[in-house]
């Protein structure tokens, strides 16, 4: 036993270490970041509750549903509908018809139906301009009001705070986006996201 601690405090004088330890930071995010996620996975949770409430009671009978304000319904309804036009977005950035601008909101750059991927010819096909553009604007209303909504719900922020929030919005945006997205840099060029390595 003697032997054993002899051994151990040789081995700590000497700087040696019995285990290595690699810390690697995936990701530091601000605390306005984490902010906004916080609400923002709050009202996704919120939407997902709204789409489970029953209308029935325990008797059969029609219950009346929660009252909620009305910036609750219209960021609930902005959920909805970037939830609903997730996947015509996910092929509009594919086809590089929009890309992520620096204030949280998907910049147009028209449609292009030349050079379309096989398996996007169908989908780019049946898409005129005028559905496309309504699209772009319904996305984009909508991320308006959950921006909206993040201010209203935190206390330390204020409308003036709201350019902050857009360059919030823009990086998790862009760090969420698929390699091959176009992506608006602070200083206003664009660029494309590459994979990561």
């Amino acid at each position: 036993m003697k032997h054993s601690i002899y051994i151990l405090i040789l081995a700590l004088l000497t700087g040696c270490t019995l285990a290595q330890v690699d810390v690697e930071m995936v990701s530091e995010r601000t605390a306005l970041e984490n902010q906004v996620l916080g609400t923002y996975n709050s009202l996704d949770a919120q939407m997902l509750l709204a789409a489970s409430v029953r209308g029935v009671d325990e008797d059969g009978g029609i219950s009346e549903p929660p009252k909620h304000s009305r910036q609750y319904k219209d960021a609930i309804t902005a959920m909805q509908t970037l939830d609903f036009h997730a996947d015509d977005l996910a092929a509009f950035k594919r086809l590089g018809w929009v890309g992520e601008n620096n204030r949280g909101y998907i910049e147009p750059f028209g449609i292009k139906k030349d050079d379309v991927p096989p398996e996007l010819e169908s989908f780019a096909g049946r898409y005129t301009r005028p559905e496309f553009d309504h699209v772009v604007s319904r996305v984009n209303a909508a991320r308006k009001v959950l921006m909206e909504r993040v201010i209203y719900m935190n206390e330390n922020l204020k409308e003036s705070d709201m350019s902050r929030i857009q360059r919030v919005f823009a990086g998790i945006h862009a760090e969420n986006a698929a390699a091959g997205v176009k992506i608006q840099t602070e200083d206003g060029s664009w660029k494309t996201k590459e994979k990561a390595k």
